[in-house]
């Protein structure tokens, strides 16, 4: 998800929304588990962030953190992950996974903007970090074969926007209702990449390859504590 299509969605929010003074704090800090649901993927996260609040009435906020992603995937297709590949679906081949666990440590961002007292929109994304999880054995097919191979998780996560990103990335757009002065609530749309590496360079043609990618859009709820 492009940094951009974030950036222009919170600026319309902004000029929308009549917003009140947001908080007397300048900065925040924030703890949050979150849940998500999608297609052939389930995911659970554990945030925190701490932002600073910016502006006149201190509306607006960025933020930095440290967020752990895990996904449980079954029966999900890994298509061909460099950019090169990744651009024409001719040079795709793919990978097939009966099931799958991925662990992500990533750094984050988050922008938002605190809409009343109450209620924040907010972005966030993985930046850079590590991935791990067990090596298991999947079904490659390509050049009109198919034969197994074992793959585990990408170890490497870097964003650097779209197909060429590397590793397991997790971003999401998000409604935070603060309910009391702690806890708060949030609904997202959770946008999440997952990577594998084979064990060797399965795929030959057009080049040789042993990245494989699955981008799964999944529904979440969390529960945020303000510290």
């Amino acid at each position: 998800m492009k940094l951009f299509y974030a950036l222009s969605f919170l600026t319309i929010i902004s000029f929308s929304a009549n917003a009140q003074d947001a908080s007397t704090k300048k900065t925040e800090q924030i703890a949050d588990f979150t849940l998500g649901f999608g297609t052939g993927q389930s995911t659970v996260s554990f945030g925190y962030f701490k932002n600073w609040n910016l502006g006149k009435k201190q509306s607006f906020y960025i933020g930095t953190g440290v967020r752990l992603s895990n996904a449980f995937g079954k029966n999900q297709i890994f298509t061909s992950a460099p950019a090169s590949l990744a651009a024409n679906s001719a040079n795709k081949d793919s990978l097939f996974s009966t099931s799958a666990s991925t662990y992500a440590l990533n750094a984050i961002l988050n922008l938002g903007y605190h809409i009343s007292p109450k209620l924040d929109v907010g972005f966030n994304i993985d930046l850079i970090g590590v991935s791990f999880g067990p090596s298991r054995i999947k079904l490659f097919s390509g050049n009109g074969t198919s034969t197994t191979t074992t793959a585990e998780p990408t170890r490497m996560n870097v964003l650097l926007v779209g197909n060429n990103d590397r590793g397991s990335l997790n971003s999401e757009f998000y409604l935070r209702y603060k309910v009391n002065n702690k806890i708060g609530l949030k609904l997202a749309y959770q946008h999440f990449f997952t990577e594998l590496t084979t064990a060797s360079k399965v795929q030959t043609l057009p080049t040789q390859n042993d990245r494989f990618r699955n981008i799964t859009n999944l529904f979440s709820i969390g529960v945020a504590y303000h510290f």
